[in-house]
């Protein structure tokens, strides 16, 4: 049956393929249109049947490049593209991706820390001193997950390394759980680390810094909320703590817990504040060059690793969003070409017809439905969704809604990353994980449509 499949699937690659070449036109250098030209009748009809086949293979978990490309000949074949105006469309979508520094330079930051041991410390410091009040164990690891993914824009990263902390501390809270679910989605959708931010800022052609500035207030208010629902589930179900602290900081003594904790205290700070203390004082002295040299001078000198491993555990802290940004680069390039075609400026043209203060609602709700089946790829989903938000004239703000959204989506999703740490840290099925989080993350949905129709 397997082999039947990838039959089918290799014949329908082939027929489209040679469909494509059959229908490109002689002019192989011609120049790619600055602005598609809006399609009308069955034409703009057909233009958006590539991207229901791109969402059609992602619920259906097909790898995002292969829907991408498949999607991309597609709108070849639809809107006349030449392979010349393919291949520049190409080269100029994966540079965009990777020329978005400031998060790549957080992101490797972050994980570098997290490599050092430094939030393993941090949760064992407190767990000493609450003496036995597990509800204020549980906000602290709610708002241990927050900053962590806010300063790395990684939340499946950061989960892997949280969630087995908290279960060997507390056991399987739902309510925590969910609460460690939103406060990862709605932080790597606004993080000036994230790939979902790059996206934002790219598509909608806004600096990270000024996209994550108007959104801070949004991350922080959810933040509160992920908090307050975590102490609300540990103080509700009497929890305990269940098991003894890790063995690699047991023997540490509280000073040397804190000290290995600096780094974390200062990376925070710079990340979130320092935008604020280079304004004040009119010099950048909390530049990412800055913060970067500092935080990995502080591993080397408040923990056990040597100076060569704080560099080598910065450089690898990079591969992870370097190898998504490089992906989404590339299927970037595909949505380009559907764009091409003009399948947005159709979608925008229906969507100018609903009442105007319906119009982003509607579209952070589209982005939770994509996100539930789609929340692999957050990136992507994007990539799917933003185009007609820019083209409605959304601000920064109201982009952010929509990133939200599909990132909460993402947290009711089966192949979300972070959910399946949250599984395997909680040691729970993840149909479990998923179970517990509906309710919770179906309020903070609802929330988020009333803020977005409001302001």
């Amino acid at each position: 049956m397997n082999i039947n499949k990838k039959k089918n699937f290799l014949q329908g690659i082939f027929a489209l393929m040679v469909m494509l070449f059959i229908t490109q036109t002689p002019v192989l250098a011609a120049e790619v249109t600055k602005q598609a030209a809006a399609p009308e009748g069955f034409k703009a009809v057909l233009t958006v049947i590539p991207l229901i086949v791109i969402l059609i293979l992602l619920f259906k978990k097909v790898d995002m490049l292969v829907a991408g490309l498949i999607g991309g000949v597609m709108a070849m074949i639809i809107g006349g593209i030449t392979l010349a105006q393919a291949n520049d469309f190409f080269l100029k979508a994966i540079p965009s991706m990777l020329t978005i520094t400031v998060p790549i330079i957080n992101s490797a930051v972050a994980m570098a820390v997290f490599k050092s041991g430094g939030y393993t410390s941090a949760l064992t410091l407190v767990r000493r001193g609450i003496k036995g009040r597990v509800e204020f164990f549980a906000a602290f690891i709610v708002i241990l997950q927050a900053a962590a993914t806010y300063m790395s824009g990684i939340g499946g990263g950061s989960a892997m390394v949280i969630a087995p902390l908290a279960f060997a501390a507390v056991g399987a809270i739902p309510e925590l759980i969910a609460a460690m679910a939103i406060a990862a989605a709605v932080s790597f959708t606004t993080s000036p680390a994230s790939l979902e931010s790059g996206v934002v800022s790219q598509l909608g052609n806004i600096p990270v810094a000024q996209y994550v500035d108007s959104m801070r207030i949004y991350w922080i208010g959810f933040v509160i909320l992920a908090i307050i629902i975590g102490y609300y589930g540990a103080k509700k179900r009497n929890a305990i703590f269940t098991g003894e602290e890790n063995e690699e900081v047991k023997n540490m003594t509280n000073k040397e817990l804190f000290k290995s904790t600096i780094p974390v205290i200062f990376l925070l700070f710079a990340v979130i504040f320092g935008p604020f203390v280079n304004k004040a004082v009119g010099v950048p002295i909390l530049s990412p060059l800055v913060y970067t040299v500092v935080t990995v001078a502080l591993i080397f000198i408040c923990t056990k690793f040597s100076l060569s491993e704080s560099v080598n555990a910065m450089v690898d802290g990079s591969n992870y969003i370097l190898v998504k940004l490089f992906s989404v680069g590339i299927f970037l390039a595909f949505i380009n070409m559907i764009g091409e075609t003009g399948a947005f400026t159709a979608i925008v043209s229906v969507a100018k017809l609903a009442p105007p203060a319906l119009v982003v609602p509607a579209t952070v709700l589209a982005g939770f439905l994509v996100g539930v089946p789609a929340g692999a790829y957050v990136g992507s989903v994007l990539t799917l969704v933003l185009p007609v938000a820019v083209s409605l004239g959304f601000t920064p703000m109201e982009l952010g809604f929509v990133a939200m959204g599909v990132g909460l989506g993402s947290q009711m999703s089966f192949v979300n990353i972070t959910m399946q740490a949250l599984s395997s840290g909680f040691q729970i099925p993840i149909i479990d994980v998923v179970k517990g989080n509906t309710k919770w993350v179906g309020g903070c949905v609802a929330l988020l449509l009333i803020i977005s129709f409001i302001f």
